[in-house]
Protein backbone atom coordinates (compact mmCIF):
# COMPACT_ATOMS: atom_id res chain seq x y z
CA UNK A 1 0.00 0.00 0.00
CA UNK A 2 1.48 3.34 -1.21
CA UNK A 3 1.05 6.29 0.37
CA UNK A 4 -1.24 8.11 -1.05
CA UNK A 5 -3.44 5.30 -0.78
CA UNK A 6 -3.03 5.45 3.34
CA UNK A 7 -2.99 9.25 3.08
CA UNK A 8 -6.61 8.59 1.41
CA UNK A 9 -7.70 6.00 4.27
CA UNK A 10 -6.82 8.39 6.89
CA UNK A 11 -8.68 11.09 5.14
CA UNK A 12 -11.86 8.48 5.13
CA UNK A 13 -11.61 7.76 8.59
CA UNK A 14 -11.21 10.98 9.29
CA UNK A 15 -14.84 12.24 7.70
CA UNK A 16 -16.08 9.09 8.90
CA UNK A 17 -15.34 10.38 12.18
CA UNK A 18 -16.82 13.83 12.01
CA UNK A 19 -19.82 12.89 10.43
CA UNK A 20 -20.63 10.32 13.05
CA UNK A 21 -22.68 11.66 16.47
CA UNK A 22 -21.12 11.11 19.19
CA UNK A 23 -23.25 11.76 22.31
CA UNK A 24 -20.64 10.84 24.92
CA UNK A 25 -18.95 13.63 23.18
CA UNK A 26 -21.63 16.52 24.02
CA UNK A 27 -22.93 15.13 27.37
CA UNK A 28 -21.10 17.61 29.16
CA UNK A 29 -21.96 20.98 27.54
CA UNK A 30 -25.21 19.83 27.40
CA UNK A 31 -25.11 19.06 30.99
CA UNK A 32 -23.65 22.33 31.46
CA UNK A 33 -26.20 24.28 29.32
CA UNK A 34 -29.37 22.30 31.00
CA UNK A 35 -27.51 23.74 34.44
CA UNK A 36 -27.79 27.19 33.67
CA UNK A 37 -30.95 27.11 32.08
CA UNK A 38 -32.53 25.78 35.27
CA UNK A 39 -30.16 28.07 37.47
CA UNK A 40 -31.97 31.18 35.70
CA UNK A 41 -35.65 29.97 37.06
CA UNK A 42 -35.00 31.46 40.53
CA UNK A 43 -34.57 35.17 38.39
CA UNK A 44 -37.41 34.96 36.44
CA UNK A 45 -39.35 33.99 39.01
CA UNK A 46 -38.39 37.31 40.76
CA UNK A 47 -39.82 39.87 38.61
CA UNK A 48 -41.32 42.59 39.68
CA UNK A 49 -43.94 45.01 38.11
CA UNK A 50 -44.64 48.09 39.82
CA UNK A 51 -48.01 50.88 38.60
CA UNK A 52 -51.07 52.00 40.06
CA UNK A 53 -54.31 50.10 40.61
CA UNK A 54 -57.01 51.17 38.21
CA UNK A 55 -59.41 48.73 38.77
CA UNK A 56 -60.23 45.63 41.00
CA UNK A 57 -62.02 42.58 39.29
CA UNK A 58 -63.08 40.81 42.71
CA UNK A 59 -61.19 40.22 46.11
CA UNK A 60 -58.28 38.96 44.66
CA UNK A 61 -57.92 40.05 41.46
CA UNK A 62 -56.94 44.04 40.48
CA UNK A 63 -56.08 45.78 37.07
CA UNK A 64 -52.08 47.82 37.57
CA UNK A 65 -51.59 50.56 34.94
CA UNK A 66 -47.44 50.81 34.71
CA UNK A 67 -45.44 53.59 34.08
CA UNK A 68 -45.54 52.71 29.76
CA UNK A 69 -49.46 53.18 30.35
CA UNK A 70 -49.41 49.02 30.24
CA UNK A 71 -52.36 47.44 31.58
CA UNK A 72 -52.13 43.95 33.69
CA UNK A 73 -54.37 41.92 35.51
CA UNK A 74 -52.74 40.43 38.43
CA UNK A 75 -54.17 37.74 40.38
CA UNK A 76 -52.65 38.20 43.94
CA UNK A 77 -51.34 35.04 45.04
CA UNK A 78 -51.63 32.61 47.91
CA UNK A 79 -54.98 33.43 48.42
CA UNK A 80 -58.41 32.56 47.23
CA UNK A 81 -61.29 35.53 48.05
CA UNK A 82 -65.03 34.31 47.40
CA UNK A 83 -66.53 34.92 44.17
CA UNK A 84 -68.84 37.91 43.12
CA UNK A 85 -71.79 36.20 43.48
CA UNK A 86 -70.73 34.18 46.81
CA UNK A 87 -71.62 35.09 50.13
CA UNK A 88 -69.11 38.10 51.26
CA UNK A 89 -67.64 38.20 47.22
CA UNK A 90 -68.60 41.98 47.33
CA UNK A 91 -67.25 42.73 50.58
CA UNK A 92 -64.36 41.31 50.00
CA UNK A 93 -64.04 43.58 46.45
CA UNK A 94 -64.86 46.00 48.86
CA UNK A 95 -61.87 45.45 50.95
CA UNK A 96 -59.28 44.99 48.03
CA UNK A 97 -60.35 47.92 46.63
CA UNK A 98 -60.23 49.99 49.94
CA UNK A 99 -56.27 48.69 50.39
CA UNK A 100 -55.44 49.57 47.04
CA UNK A 101 -57.47 51.00 44.86
CA UNK A 102 -55.85 53.98 43.18
CA UNK A 103 -52.46 53.72 44.75
CA UNK A 104 -49.29 53.07 44.01
CA UNK A 105 -48.02 48.74 44.10
CA UNK A 106 -45.15 46.63 43.75
CA UNK A 107 -46.04 43.23 41.97
CA UNK A 108 -43.55 40.34 43.15
CA UNK A 109 -44.38 38.11 39.87
CA UNK A 110 -45.25 34.49 40.74
CA UNK A 111 -46.28 32.55 37.60
CA UNK A 112 -48.66 33.53 34.82
CA UNK A 113 -51.58 31.50 35.06
CA UNK A 114 -54.39 29.75 32.41
CA UNK A 115 -56.18 32.55 32.04
CA UNK A 116 -53.19 35.10 31.35
CA UNK A 117 -53.11 37.02 34.49
CA UNK A 118 -50.08 37.62 36.58
CA UNK A 119 -50.20 35.59 39.63
CA UNK A 120 -47.88 37.20 42.35
CA UNK A 121 -47.45 39.00 45.79
CA UNK A 122 -48.66 42.45 45.85
CA UNK A 123 -47.22 45.42 48.41
CA UNK A 124 -48.16 48.64 49.34
CA UNK A 125 -45.17 49.64 50.94
CA UNK A 126 -44.19 47.19 53.15
CA UNK A 127 -47.65 45.79 53.24
CA UNK A 128 -48.47 42.51 52.12
CA UNK A 129 -51.77 42.54 50.78
CA UNK A 130 -52.40 38.98 50.26
CA UNK A 131 -51.59 38.63 54.16
CA UNK A 132 -54.10 41.68 54.80
CA UNK A 133 -56.65 40.18 53.05
CA UNK A 134 -56.38 36.86 54.94
CA UNK A 135 -55.89 39.02 58.33
CA UNK A 136 -59.36 40.87 57.35
CA UNK A 137 -61.08 37.88 56.86
CA UNK A 138 -61.96 38.72 53.16
CA UNK A 139 -59.85 35.40 52.22
CA UNK A 140 -58.56 31.98 52.80
CA UNK A 141 -55.39 31.26 52.45
CA UNK A 142 -55.05 29.14 49.28
CA UNK A 143 -53.56 26.01 51.05
CA UNK A 144 -52.80 24.48 47.20
CA UNK A 145 -50.92 26.98 45.57
CA UNK A 146 -49.43 28.87 49.42
CA UNK A 147 -45.48 28.48 49.29
CA UNK A 148 -45.68 31.42 52.70
CA UNK A 149 -45.96 29.56 55.89
CA UNK A 150 -46.20 33.60 57.61
CA UNK A 151 -49.84 33.39 56.09
CA UNK A 152 -51.43 29.94 57.38
CA UNK A 153 -51.92 31.67 61.27
CA UNK A 154 -53.77 34.26 59.75
CA UNK A 155 -56.83 32.67 58.76
CA UNK A 156 -57.37 31.02 62.27
CA UNK A 157 -56.54 34.41 63.58
CA UNK A 158 -59.65 36.10 61.92
CA UNK A 159 -61.97 33.02 62.13
CA UNK A 160 -61.37 33.41 65.84
CA UNK A 161 -61.90 36.94 66.00
CA UNK A 162 -64.47 36.44 63.70
CA UNK A 163 -63.32 39.29 61.53
CA UNK A 164 -64.70 39.58 58.04
CA UNK A 165 -66.42 36.07 56.33
CA UNK A 166 -65.91 34.95 59.43
CA UNK A 167 -69.21 36.78 60.73
CA UNK A 168 -70.90 35.05 58.41
CA UNK A 169 -73.04 31.93 59.61
CA UNK A 170 -71.22 28.62 58.86
CA UNK A 171 -73.61 27.45 56.50
CA UNK A 172 -72.66 30.68 54.21
CA UNK A 173 -69.03 30.33 54.79
CA UNK A 174 -68.01 28.20 52.00
CA UNK A 175 -64.13 28.46 50.21
CA UNK A 176 -64.59 29.61 46.66
CA UNK A 177 -62.52 26.46 45.33
CA UNK A 178 -65.56 24.58 46.63
CA UNK A 179 -67.95 27.08 45.61
CA UNK A 180 -67.00 26.91 42.02
CA UNK A 181 -66.62 23.35 41.92
CA UNK A 182 -70.13 23.14 43.40
CA UNK A 183 -71.29 25.70 40.16
CA UNK A 184 -69.42 23.81 37.91
CA UNK A 185 -71.49 20.35 39.04
CA UNK A 186 -74.64 22.15 38.28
Amino acid sequence: MGYDERAGEATERRLESLMTFKPARYAAPIALLLLLTVSLVPIAATAQISGRVVGIADGDTLTLLDQGRHQTKVRLAEIDAPESHQPYGSRAKQALSGLVFDKEVRVVVVDIDRYGRTVGRVYLGTLDVSAEMVRQGAAWVFLRYNRDPALLPLEPAAREARRGLWALPEAERMPPWKWRAAARAR
